[in-house]
Order: structure tokens, then C-alpha cells, then sequence
């Protein structure tokens, strides 16, 4: 595995239930610094005064998605070389097809295990 397990990861999700289980499959694959924001303007504002090595964010929250923010990480250029998973519960091809060209790194469906998490991980980091 070629990702440092001690690189600083932001999970953004809105609900508290799924940072909790994204946090504990993160914690099986061996990562421990996991920050979380409950939206894309909170987790902006984490990765301006952090440097993140992942995102993993949930594609529908509000006031601000996680095709919002992605594409707000990406225009900036301080930010836009961070690798970003968008994790969703749909799986629509017109959805996967808008996030690719918005330059996501991966693309999780909803639901998935920590064995999908680390695939996905390691096909960002070309492990």
C-alpha cells in the first residue's frame, strides 16, 4: 500500500451517522487523523486552514453538495490537486458522467465496506 496512513483525511458528510462509519472503516484500513464537517461550506473552511491528502465526501447535503464543493475544490488552485472520493447512494450514470468531469478521483455507491473504501483509496493513490 503506498498511501501514508498518517496523512490527514475530511470526511463531509450531513449525516453524523455515515462520518461515523466512513471514520471506523477508515480506522480498519489503519488511518487515525480523520476530520469531518457536516456540509461543503464547513469543509471548505477546514481545507483552507488544513492541507487534507483525501476527501471523501457524501454527494447530497445541504446548503452546499458534494458535486458543490468539488467543484469549488477544484477551481481553487491551492486546492485542487486533492485527491477527492464522492460517496453517494445513487447510482446514476448521469451523476458519475458530471462528477468524472468535474474531476473526481473516485466514485463510491452507497452502501460499501472498508475492502471498497481501501480499492477505491488505492486506485487514487495508484497503489
Amino acid at each position: 500500500m503506498s498511501f501514508d496512513l498518517s496523512m490527514p483525511i475530511l470526511v463531509v458528510d450531513d449525516y453524523s451517522t455515515m462520518i461515523r462509519i466512513i471514520r471506523n472503516l477508515l480506522k480498519q484500513i489503519g488511518f487515525e487523523n480523520v476530520d469531518d464537517a457536516s456540509d461543503g461550506s464547513s469543509a471548505l473552511v477546514k481545507m483552507h486552514g488544513k492541507k487534507y491528502g483525501l476527501v471523501i465526501s457524501d454527494w447530497n447535503m445541504e446548503p452546499m453538495t458534494g458535486y458543490d464543493l468539488l467543484r469549488e475544490v477544484r477551481a481553487n488552485p491551492e486546492l485542487s490537486q486533492t485527491p477527492f472520493i464522492m460517496i453517494t447512494a445513487e447510482s446514476k450514470t448521469e451523476n458519475v458522467i458530471a462528477a468524472k468531469k468535474a474531476g473526481v478521483s473516485n466514485y463510491i455507491v452507497k452502501p460499501f465496506n472498508a475492502a471498497t473504501l481501501k480499492t477505491k483509496m488505492e486506485a487514487v493513490f495508484g497503489a
